[in-house]
């Protein structure tokens, strides 16, 4: 299953108002979800927003905490989960970037800042296997992604899944965490598909 908590961008590039909300819900039939027990599918999540979309989502209703560069939103995601968004200065400009922080760790929002700065001032635009398949998952319909039910071995129940084209069968349902490099790339915008992996430090 998906449960881990350790900060990670989940899209490239600036979402639009839609596919901010889209990815509030990207969880949606997560088997942790049905259980309550959501907070590590969600904590750790970070993407980039517009400017009028953080000034939208401060607008909404009175923030639980406002700093001078981030805020968070009163209303909990799940458990102790909630949105903070952030406004940092990155290479000179100003970026706007939203994240699942646990607030039960009062230190976890400022390393959510610190990890948002770290990854976006790297030098060259690259994107990791992991990015790669946040990415998709996060800009897949609900339609063509899920996860494994009881039909699958018990030991893949609960995992993502993806519709793959699949020559001879048409398209197949995948999980997403074993797709191949070129299921990747056909199932990334024609933008991100030639981006190479991070150097090693």
């Amino acid at each position: 299953m998906h449960t881990s908590s350790a900060i990670r961008k989940i899209f490239e590039g600036v979402a639009s108002r839609c596919e901010m909300h889209h990815m509030f819900h990207r969880h949606r039939g997560a088997p942790a979800m049905a259980d309550g027990d959501a907070g590590d599918l969600f904590a750790g999540e970070w993407f980039e927003v517009a400017e009028r979309d953080y000034e939208y989502m401060l607008d909404i209703r009175p923030p639980l905490f406002m700093r001078d560069d981030m805020f968070a939103l009163s209303e909990y995601m799940t458990g102790s989960a909630t949105s903070v968004f952030f406004a940092l200065s990155i290479d000179g400009c100003t970026r706007w970037f939203h994240g699942y922080c646990d607030l039960s760790d009062r230190g976890s929002p400022n390393r959510m800042k610190a990890a948002i700065i770290d990854r976006e001032t790297r030098p060259v635009r690259a994107m990791t296997r992991e990015e790669r398949l946040e990415h998709i998952w996060s800009s897949t319909h609900e339609d063509y992604r899920g996860y494994a039910g009881e039909r699958w071995p018990s030991a893949m129940r609960g995992k993502r899944t993806v519709l793959v084209y699949c020559g001879s069968c048409g398209t197949v349902l995948k999980p997403l965490d074993d797709l191949t490099d070129d299921e990747i790339s056909a199932k990334l915008p024609v933008q991100l598909r030639h981006l190479p992996q991070p150097v090693a430090a």
